[in-house]
């Protein structure tokens, strides 16, 4: 989460961190609890038109939950229909899967992951 998101800030981008949590969400350190983080924006409230760019943050736990909501797989798929980048990290492509995006694509991501993404149609 910090460090990918500190790396947009540096370069000039202005990142929101957008949750179906309304006011924080748990950071984790593999299984460990991290950081708590302020959402800047609640997902029912979020339009994805507003965005140039998506950056799905890793980690087992956040990224499995993520994908069983139907209105975050929505909003993930809507950058790939308006052809904006998006950059997922770790287990964050979980959801990329989810919402069926990945068929043809070439992707890098945890090692235990490679079934599902194959599954999904990914390289």
């Amino acid at each position: 989460m910090t460090s990918p998101r500190q790396a947009l800030k540096e370069a000039g981008a202005e990142t929101h961190l957008i949750s179906p949590q309304n006011e924080k969400v748990q950071g984790w350190n593999h299984l460990e609890k991290g950081d708590e983080f302020r959402v800047d924006l609640q997902l029912d409230q979020a339009n994805p038109n507003d965005y140039n760019g998506l950056l799905l943050p890793g980690g087992p736990l956040n990224p499995d939950q993520l994908r069983t909501n139907q209105k975050a797989v929505q909003f993930v798929k809507s950058f790939f229909d308006a052809g904006n980048p998006v950059a997922a990290i770790c287990h964050g492509l979980w959801t990329l899967a989810e919402a069926d995006v990945l068929r043809g694509r070439t992707v890098t991501s945890w090692s235990s992951l490679q079934t599902d993404l194959r599954n999904a149609g990914a390289n």
